[in-house]
């Protein structure tokens, strides 16, 4: 999966990875659909070539030479086929991309990424509403962490939820502190899903990277989607987890026929990020949905890169991303805030 990485200022010469939040699901708009208020007429170029610096028709000129302080966005994104299939092999002649509405002013790298270390958030529905389904999130998710956390280069939390977020269990690769976490979990009280993807954005994923070192932050939400008691609104959810360039993957829990109003939260969450939203039709199916983000949590490009006219006024920055090849989806963040 494509998810954004950080604005990072670096010196003279030196290109710095800084941490990387894995990102988003939902298929990437068409071109004249993903840009709005004008933004039709800059028509996305495929990217230049790496070392290169992209030109206003879209040519490649001599290797961009670093004479002063250098902003970079390092984004990590995912493309599949429309079954599903990742995509792997592909070059950057093979996107186009615009950032805030402007193709970057110079491309640094683009690699082909399956080991980054990972920080992951697990982020348990524990209200009453679930209280029948409750057994096969805690057994799901135990299998994943066990499966998916290398104890050398990856760390997981464990939070739960109700009427407030609260901490089960912090940052650790011990399997067994963190199947501990999810089984202490008792499902009571209201939901309250906003302020608990805030917090734990907020609070564990924004700062879960150390200095120039990239990594992909990713949060699993495990719920129905109904909030009823949250004091934060569903936007302010959305753009702490952009700030923290975290990719949110959310697992519903309504399973039958038909669609519940949360699984509209749950899809909104994860599109904004670029994430996946999974609406498994059986409960015995969720972990199927804990392997499927496995899977794309360790298939992913990583694309480095310098946006133009880049100004660290905290504002946020669209970003439209997509494969020239119709035939393919990317899945990338839908923007990230310059930071200060």
């Amino acid at each position: 999966m494509w998810c954004l990485r950080s604005v990072r200022s670096v010196t003279f010469g030196l290109v710095v990875f800084v941490g990387c939040a894995p990102v988003t699901m939902a298929q990437t708009a068409a071109p004249q659909a993903g840009l709005s208020n004008g933004a039709q007429a800059a028509v996305p170029q495929p990217l230049p070539s790496q070392g290169q610096a992209a030109q206003p028709g879209g040519e490649s000129d001599t290797p961009f030479t670093l004479k002063t302080s250098v902003n970079e966005v390092n984004l990590i994104f995912t493309v599949t086929d429309k079954h599903g299939k990742f995509i792997n092999n592909l070059q950057p002649k093979d996107f186009a991309l615009l950032d805030n509405k402007m193709p970057p002013a110079q491309l640094f790298s683009f690699t082909q990424q399956s080991d980054l270390p990972l920080r992951v958030g697990l982020l348990i529905d524990a209200s009453t509403s679930i209280r029948l389904r409750f057994k096969f999130e805690q057994q799901a998710a135990n299998e994943f962490l066990l499966e998916v956390l290398r104890p050398k280069t990856d760390r997981a939390f464990v939070m739960g939820f109700n009427g407030k977020p609260y901490m089960m269990q912090d940052y650790t690769n011990d399997p067994d502190a963190l199947e501990a976490g999810i089984n202490n979990l008792q499902p009571a009280g209201g939901t309250a899903l906003y302020d608990a993807v805030y917090t734990a954005c907020r609070d564990k994923l924004l700062s879960a990277a150390a200095p120039q070192t990239t990594v992909r932050k990713a949060l699993i939400v495990v719920s129905d989607g109904n909030d009823n008691q949250s004091r934060a609104y569903l936007d302010d959810a959305i753009k702490e987890c952009q700030r923290a360039q975290a990719e949110v993957y959310t697992i519903s829990t309504n399973t039958g026929p038909d669609r519940d109003r949360g699984d509209d939260t749950l899809s909104k969450i994860a599109l904004a990020t670029g994430g996946t939203a999974f609406f498994p039709k059986r409960l015995e199916d969720i972990s199927n949905e804990f392997h499927a983000i496995q899977d794309e949590l360790r298939s992913q490009y990583a694309l480095a890169y310098k946006p133009s006219d880049f100004k660290t006024d905290g504002s946020f920055r669209t970003i439209y991303f997509e494969a020239l090849d119709r035939r393919y989806t990317v899945r990338a963040p839908k923007g990230y805030f310059a930071t200060q």
